[in-house]
Formats: C-alpha cells, sequence, structure tokens
C-alpha cells in the first residue's frame, strides 16, 4: 500500500520532479535500431507468422504492424480505435513499401488466422472483454500472441509516474495525478484516465484474466530484468519481470 499521500505526497512529488522529469523517459529509445516485434515477442514467434493473416490488435502508428509485413506475413490489419495514429499507419506503409500487405482499421469483420498484442494489456480498461473480442476475431487453429510490459510491480510500472523506481507504490494515486496535473491538463482523476490509461496489471492478474477467457495459455512466461536474473524467481517475478510473453490459444 502506498505510504505517503495527500498534499505532503504532492509537494515532494513536485519538489522531486518539477515539471514532470524524472528517472523514467519509457521513450522507447531501446527499439531504436531493432525491431520491436521480434525483440517482444521473439524471433520463433515472427517465423511462425510468416505467410499468415495476421491482426495487430491496438496497433497504435503501426510500426509493429509494419514489421510483421516486412518479415513475411501475408498480410497484416492494423486496428487501433484513433483515426490519427492509423492516418500514420497508412502513410508509413506507402514510404516502407508494404502498403500493398498491411490495412489500417477501426473495425475487422472478418478472422484472421494470428493476432498480436505488443504493449497493450497493461493499458486497457477492461482487458477481460479485450480477450473475449479477440477470441471471435481468431480462425479456430489460430494463436493469439502477447507481450506486455511493465507491469505493475515492475520498478517502473507506473510509466510517467515512475519518477524513480517503484514510486508509484510509494506515493498514493492521487498525490500522483495531483502532481501530474501541473503539467498535463486533460483532467484525468485516477490512472485509468490518463493518456494510453494503466490497469495496474499484474502477472497474477494476467493468468487469472486468461484462466477465465476463452483461450487457455499454451505458453506464459515472466521474462526477467537482465540484471536481476539471478535474483528471478516465482516469489520475486511480480518485480523484477521486464515483460510477460504470451501465446494462447482457444479451448
Amino acid at each position: 500500500m502506498p505510504v505517503i499521500g495527500g498534499m505532503l505526497g504532492y509537494n515532494v512529488l513536485k519538489k522531486l520532479a518539477p515539471g514532470g522529469s524524472g528517472f523514467s523517459t519509457m521513450d522507447g529509445g531501446v527499439y531504436h535500431a531493432v525491431s520491436k516485434a521480434e525483440k517482444l515477442l521473439g524471433r520463433a514467434t515472427i517465423d511462425a507468422l510468416s505467410g499468415l493473416t495476421v491482426l495487430d490488435f491496438g496497433c497504435g502508428e503501426g510500426d509493429d504492424t509494419i514489421s510483421i509485413a516486412q518479415c513475411g506475413a501475408r498480410h497484416v490489419v492494423g486496428l487501433d480505435i484513433q483515426e490519427r495514429f492509423l492516418t500514420v499507419g497508412r502513410q508509413r506503409a506507402v514510404e516502407r513499401g508494404v502498403a500493398d500487405k498491411v490495412t489500417f482499421t477501426k473495425t475487422c469483420e472478418s478472422t484472421v488466422d494470428a493476432v498480436i498484442s505488443i504493449d497493450a494489456f497493461e493499458h486497457f480498461d477492461d482487458p477481460a472483454e479485450i480477450l473475449e473480442i479477440v477470441a471471435k476475431l481468431l480462425r479456430p487453429d489460430g494463436r493469439f500472441y502477447i507481450s506486455f510490459g511493465p507491469t505493475w510491480y515492475h520498478p517502473l510500472g507506473g510509466h510517467l509516474f515512475s519518477i524513480f523506481p517503484w514510486a508509484h507504490l510509494v506515493f498514493t494515486e492521487w498525490s500522483l495525478i495531483r502532481w501530474r496535473s501541473d503539467f498535463k491538463t486533460d483532467g484525468a482523476t485516477k490512472f485509468s484516465e490518463v493518456a494510453g490509461g494503466l490497469n495496474k496489471m499484474t502477472i497474477a492478474r494476467f493468468e487469472k484474466l486468461v484462466k477465465d477467457s476463452p483461450f487457455r495459455a499454451e505458453h506464459l512466461a515472466p521474462v526477467p530484468i537482465r540484471v536481476v536474473a539471478p535474483l528471478h524467481n516465482r516469489f520475486t517475478r511480480e518485480f523484477f519481470s521486464a515483460i510477460v510473453r504470451a501465446t494462447l490459444v482457444l479451448r
């Protein structure tokens, strides 16, 4: 449970990170020279998608959609609710020479061979509903490949709120949101309302969501943070896992 709250927490945060500057940038710079899709899903998954019709669920600006197409998928559908992201994706597909192999859309009417979801399950407002939706879009023998993180108990699991490791667990939600309102003007009053949303997803919660869904886990593994890998085990995994990687199949 958080231990510093109210105006005291806000004032401490304001002093530690005025204007929102802090320990975590979460800017994706680590993927500058490599394929994010390959790094997070794994090379074996990328190879398995070759020749398939793939849905990128929550595609954002489409970089992963395009990467999957470039790696040999027959066709990739980038699905997102924000048209501004889809517009960027379409332009990037043209620039990278795969416009004929990708479609960016807000809706998907037909079933696909495989679905991917990258860096999204910690953001979905109703992840259980997402699993139900994906189950209807996947062919009976298809697979749902997921990679997401950081999870909630990761040192930077608070994303923007991680001004130092585990800061989001030290300060109350009210104090963190009040601090954020100094430099963000969207009116968010809780974690789920910030840009992208944060649903406090833990590894254990994700496992339960899958258990209660139309899917079963063919593979589900927390990937340890490299520097503390020797300390990573079933007791410490919530705090020392970098991402969760999973392959789900329909029951």
